[in-house]
């Protein structure tokens, strides 16, 4: 699959980027990108201390990775839940940011989601990502309140239009 990035992403990372299914000879890199995102630093981080995408994960759900179509390199991935409809994961690589992988993913997630006979899926949003989201065309629809000691502040809810 060609790539949704621009030429200069594509000349930034060095390769065109494909997106594929996501498998179990995936997990322990998928799990290493959610640990180590810069986005989860300071407060944010006991939330990802320690997390591990398994392989029952990448089995029940809709996963998907993008990478380097050359080298396998692992650049984002994202999780779909089908019932009810709700992105569960989305994470794009440190070194990656900025080249249009959340765009790529998104794209890809709004064609899986079709192909299932989703309108719209769920997004409940790390804080900082709000805007990516809305700037790919969700909108937000409420906010799902801190939790402690699991989650220690608020998160918006958005909805993204899959049609």
């Amino acid at each position: 699959m060609r790539s949704g990035i621009t030429e200069r992403a594509r000349r930034a990372l060095g390769e065109d980027v494909g997106v594929r299914r996501a498998g179990a000879r995936d997990t322990k890199r998928l799990s290493r990108l959610v640990r180590t995102s810069r986005a989860y630093e300071g407060p944010y981080a006991p939330m990802v201390a320690g997390y591990r995408v398994g392989h029952d994960y990448v089995e029940t759900h809709r996963v998907f990775a993008a990478v380097g179509e050359t080298t396998d390199r692992l650049l984002g991935f994202y999780s779909l839940i089908i019932d009810p409809p709700e992105l569960d994961l989305m994470f794009v690589a440190d070194h990656a940011q900025g080249a249009g992988i959340g765009r790529l993913l998104v794209g890809h997630l709004r064609d899986e989601a079709q192909a299932a006979g989703l309108t719209e899926v769920r997004i409940v949003s790390h804080p900082p990502a709000e805007g990516f989201y809305a700037s790919v065309g969700a909108h937000r629809t409420g906010t799902v309140r801190a939790a402690p000691p699991a989650v220690m502040w608020d998160r918006p809810v958005l909805v993204l239009p899959v049609g």
